[in-house]
């Protein structure tokens, strides 16, 4: 009987010591894993479904996440940035996913709408549409960091493979929407800058993407508007960081921008060379800056104004030649804004009511000249306050679809 026991004591011993192993193997891996995905882990945990899908409506659903960290982006800006979707797809597989997930990125054909306006405390309003079709959007929450700024953007999940047709289920899915502040489409930062970006349909029959090549570093469409709002307190800044990369549009379409800053500034950047006809060699177009206060030379709508429209046609004279306006991508919707504005000249008496023109030129109402049937979200960025109004899927009379959100 006491041998059985010394033995039972030995055995009990023995699992004593292999489960204390375990645990310390385990908390050792604990440990590992939190320092180097914490910032990650935080994100994920933040995600969470602003506005459910309505497929009747083509209504995707709405997410907000709250990144952690820098999510590397001065590790990006160090390396020169990146010439091609997939050279970005390597930065954030390596670095967000640590190389253990896949992404699948891309850039599907979008329209849009911008203008620029004040309301009657004077404040500077950036409004944006973003015209495409039924999608699962994400509004994107970034921390200010030694030299770049707090922002907050809007991303299409669609870009990062997300399905259309579902809501973003699982953690690996998740995990993927770490990606989403390298896909920007408009936001505001907290020094009051905002930016757009635009389909612009260079380069005649067959679209043809701007793809410089200088010595300079390199940035993708999308990665252009997450350096201004990051880097940019102003709409000078803005122009610098643009003039300084190379651009590379994603995925064979063209794009310009719209940046608009605290003081009512604003600038259109377009890349061109020639007109669309001849517009066919994206390596050698330039960048063509048009601001607010000095674009007599646009037209004389433009001139008479001091502020600023932008849809999804080149607003540099003489680009298109004699193509009459109706040929001119966007130019119907470009038009009625500018009406619109004229008949209180810029000034608008709320962010609601600039609103209210983002909702004449929505796409399930307004005649499309394309195939986005949808205007996915609105937004009004007021950037005196630092603050926005964010409608999706023309959801304008509904008041539980108008958020707010500021810094």
């Amino acid at each position: 009987m006491e041998q059985t026991n010394k033995t039972g004591k030995r055995w009990k011993k023995i699992l004593v010591g292999i489960m204390s192993l375990l645990l310390a193997v385990v908390l050792i891996l604990g440990i590992a894993i939190y320092a180097g995905w914490h910032n990650e882990i935080a994100s994920v945990a933040s995600m969470k479904l602003l506005r459910d899908r309505n497929d009747d409506h083509l209504d995707g659903a709405v997410y907000t996440m709250h990144v952690k960290g820098d999510f590397y982006l001065d590790d990006f800006v160090e390396q020169g940035g990146v010439k091609s979707d997939a050279e970005l797809i390597t930065f954030i597989t390596d670095h967000i996913t640590k190389g253990l997930i896949d992404i699948d990125m891309g850039s599907p054909e979008i329209a849009c709408a911008s203008f620029t306006a004040r309301n009657e405390e004077g404040d500077a309003l950036f409004g944006r549409n973003y015209d495409f079709a039924k999608t699962n959007t994400c509004i994107v929450f970034t921390e200010a960091n030694e030299g770049r700024h707090a922002t907050i953007s809007t991303a299409d999940l669609q870009f990062l493979g997300m399905d259309v047709d579902k809501n973003v289920e699982g953690l690996m899915n998740k995990i993927i929407c770490l990606a989403a502040p390298y896909v920007p489409l408009d936001g505001i930062n907290d020094a009051g800058v905002s930016c757009g970006i635009y389909m612009s349909y260079q380069g005649g029959e067959k679209t043809v993407a701007t793809d410089q090549n200088t010595d300079r570093p390199d940035f993708t469409s999308t990665t252009l508007l997450r350096l201004i709002l990051d880097y940019a307190g102003s709409v000078e800044e803005a122009v610098e960081i643009a003039s300084a990369y190379d651009l590379h549009d994603s995925a064979g379409t063209s794009y310009h921008y719209m940046v608009a800053d605290a003081s009512g500034k604003s600038a259109i950047l377009e890349w061109v060379a020639g007109t669309d006809a001849t517009d066919n060699d994206g390596n050698v177009r330039e960048l063509k800056v048009t601001y607010d206060d000095a674009d007599s030379h646009i037209g004389a709508m433009e001139a008479s104004t001091d502020y600023q429209v932008v849809t999804n046609f080149i607003i540099q004279p003489g680009y298109y030649e004699d193509s009459p306006e109706s040929e001119k991508k966007g130019y119907d919707r470009y038009e009625k804004i500018y009406e619109e504005l004229n008949r209180t000249k810029g000034v608008v008496k709320d962010e609601q009511a600039a609103m209210e023109i983002l909702g004449l030129v929505g796409r399930r109402t307004w005649k499309n000249d394309d195939g986005n049937g949808c205007t996915v979200h609105s937004v009004v960025y007021n950037l005196t306050d630092r603050t926005m109004m964010w409608v999706p899927n023309e959801n304008y009379d509904d008041p539980e679809a108008v958020f707010t959100f500021g810094f």
